[in-house]
């Protein structure tokens, strides 16, 4: 049995007060009609038909701050949600908002209908970064509407973006270690996209943003992921799918997207794991094997964690056969062993 589904309804831009410079809601959700009523029942019930058994199954609302709508249509939408919740057919709802789009009335409502899971659109906890991205809110309020949340006994979700102007790999750092201090449930990290028919796509074109290289937006995303694991947090979500555009060729541009993205960060993850133990097993990069014949260690993992150790496209094992030629590597499955757990044995010296 599945354990967890959720059915995403889309509230593109609806919500939101005003447009942050990377955010053109229509692409990034493929929705441009109003949502309604109907729509959400249709949503619901198609997903109903097609998921199977599922431990947790979710409804939940994206694609535009939830809260910052009309309470009326808030409550219209959640009553739908909170009726199949009600009925069994669905077992959590969740959104996501804007920080400075929560207080103790929009709680409250939220509260009545049923509410499980509130995510909050931070971004970053650099005041400058949100400035420059025009989020038109400090990181004061982040901390202020989590405590609320927290207060009212929700769920706790943090999403943080990678790369936004006048990011760097110490202020994505500090955004993931300010979360950490908040404790939420969740979070998802995501590399910053452009695109276009945004302020962001004009500053890439002008030159005077830069996006990040997708070395560089793995690089700071795996440091990020590190501390919020190690932390307990559960990653939901690291990139954005195909599915979340409409045609990432002619939508986006600045090459940091890739449809595997969280694999990417956890295979490099799975790739430092390996590399330190074999420093610690005496390997050093580029030294040749004595007498022609390489050492032949074991990588270890178990069937979950498999494809991140091996790499996207498999390029961990082209990264370790070309920077270490003393080693001959056997990938091998290893059932005792953690997801994100990676093991390197020597299985037979050259002199043996």
């Amino acid at each position: 049995m599945k354990k967890h589904a959720i059915i995403p309804i889309f509230i593109p831009h609806k919500g939101c007060p005003h447009d942050c410079i990377f955010c053109n809601q229509k692409k990034i959700t493929a929705h441009i009609a109003p949502v309604t009523a109907e729509d959400v029942v249709d949503t619901i019930d198609t997903w109903l038909t097609t998921l199977g058994d599922v431990e947790t199954v979710e409804v939940a609302f994206y694609g535009g701050s939830f809260t910052a709508i009309p309470m009326e249509d808030q409550s219209a939408y959640l009553e739908i949600a909170r009726r199949y919740k009600d009925s069994g057919m669905v077992n959590k709802i969740h959104l996501s908002t804007r920080p400075d789009a929560i207080d103790e009335r929009i709680l409250d409502n939220l509260k009545k209908y049923g509410v499980d899971t509130i995510e909050l659109g931070v971004q970053s906890f650099d005041d400058e970064v949100l400035r420059l991205s025009e989020r038109g809110h400090d990181s004061a309020v982040v901390y202020e509407s989590s405590q609320l949340i927290r207060d009212y006994g929700f769920e706790l979700g943090i999403q943080l973006m990678i790369g936004l102007p006048g990011d760097s790999p110490e202020s994505c750092v500090y955004s993931a270690r300010e979360t950490v201090k908040i404790g939420p449930a969740i979070a998802r990290l995501y590399p910053t996209i452009v695109i276009e028919d945004t302020k962001l796509y004009d500053q890439y074109l002008s030159g005077e943003y830069r996006a990040l290289s997708q070395d560089e937006a793995v690089l700071r995303t795996k440091e990020m992921y590190k501390i919020l694991t190690a932390a307990g947090i559960n990653i939901i979500r690291v990139g954005l799918k195909s599915s979340d555009i409409i045609n990432e060729n002619g939508d986006i541009d600045g090459g940091t997207f890739h449809p595997a993205f969280r694999q990417l960060v956890e295979g490099a993850l799975a790739r430092d794991s390996l590399e330190e133990q074999l420093h610690k097993l005496g390997f050093v990069p580029g030294r040749q094997p004595e007498a022609g014949r390489p050492i032949k260690v074991d990588f270890m993992s178990n069937p979950r964690s498999f494809s991140n150790m091996i790499g996207n496209s498999s390029r961990n094992k082209q990264y370790f056969l070309e920077k270490y030629p003393e080693v001959d590597i056997l990938y091998k499955l290893n059932v005792t062993l953690d997801n994100g757990e990676y093991a390197a044995v020597i299985k037979e010296k050259n002199n043996e």
